[in-house]
């Protein structure tokens, strides 16, 4: 592929084989996020289950741990890693959790949601070195709140991950939540990178691009549409205005404040950690 992409192209999933068909396609891959309900669709994971059987808690890291440490060599940059975390987890249980998933592979970004035990988690994993992807990402507020908590940490070490296709369902328009923070965060100094997940449709996807989102995450199914298509880029004179949902006003917010004084709660945040967590405990006897 000769085609010039600011993007760097993620894969959304859990199965090396798709990053290894990814890659054959495009021609290299620049990484990968995985989160607990995609490890539960691993195809390995599916038979196991399909036959009635479950793995032992530690099973169950052991095989997240194999899956990211195959996928780790196939992405020429970053691979995230996400900890297990309910309604109930706490800071410091997250961080604990992502001191031992940190040393798995040499390119992890682990991955924190964006609560007020979250942003407490990756506050304590920025100061130890750590790169993090807060994910579950849905308001400015939340963009605002992960860039303050994360300040001091180096560029790039820091992703933040709006996801568009679950706003896009509650008839919000999600692109228009990336185009907003790409806005807000001119005004930074650039520690964190905006990947924009939960990308449904071409037209998310080459809208991002033309967003110049510095990050894209493709669940392998979008990928696929997007090879058929040759790898088609947006023209200059791409629009991406969905009549069917509502745009996202842009919020002047102060990136000097603290963290904590900006409203981060956000229901699909609370849907988006029980969902996770209900697939994890699916695979746990």
């Amino acid at each position: 592929m000769d085609k010039k992409i600011f993007s760097k192209i993620f894969i959304d999933g859990g199965d090396p084989a798709e990053t290894r068909e990814a890659k054959k396609l495009l021609g290299y891959i620049d990484g990968q996020t995985t989160n607990p309900t995609l490890i539960s669709k691993n195809p390995e994971v599916a038979a196991k289950l399909a036959k009635g059987e479950k793995f032992t808690e530690k099973e169950a890291y052991e095989f997240y741990k194999k899956v990211v440490s195959e996928i780790s060599p196939l992405v020429d940059w970053s691979v995230s890693i996400e900890t297990y975390s309910d309604k109930n987890t706490t800071a410091s249980e997250m961080f604990e959790q992502s001191k031992d998933m940190y040393k798995w592979i040499p390119n992890a970004w682990i991955k924190f949601p964006t609560t007020k035990e979250g942003l407490k988690a990756a506050s304590m994993a920025v100061k130890a070195g750590m790169r993090v992807n807060m994910t579950l990402v849905f308001s400015q507020e939340q963009a605002a709140a992960v860039y303050v908590a994360t300040l001091g940490a180096k560029r790039g070490d820091v992703f933040l991950s709006p996801f568009v296709g679950r706003l896009d369902d509650m008839g919000e328009d999600g692109m228009s939540l990336v185009s907003n923070i790409l806005k807000m965060y001119k005004n930074g100094d650039n520690h964190v990178f905006t990947l924009s997940a939960s990308v449904r449709t071409l037209s998310h996807l080459l809208y991002a691009l033309k967003l110049q989102s510095p990050i894209i995450t493709l669940p392998f199914k979008v990928f696929k549409q997007w090879a058929e298509t040759n790898f088609q880029l947006p023209e200059e004179n791409f629009t991406y205005a969905p009549s069917d949902l509502v745009p996202i006003e842009y919020k002047n917010l102060d990136l000097t404040k603290p963290w904590t004084s900006f409203d981060i709660h956000h229901e699909l945040t609370d849907v988006g950690i029980e969902k996770f967590s209900a697939d994890w405990n699916s695979l746990v006897k």
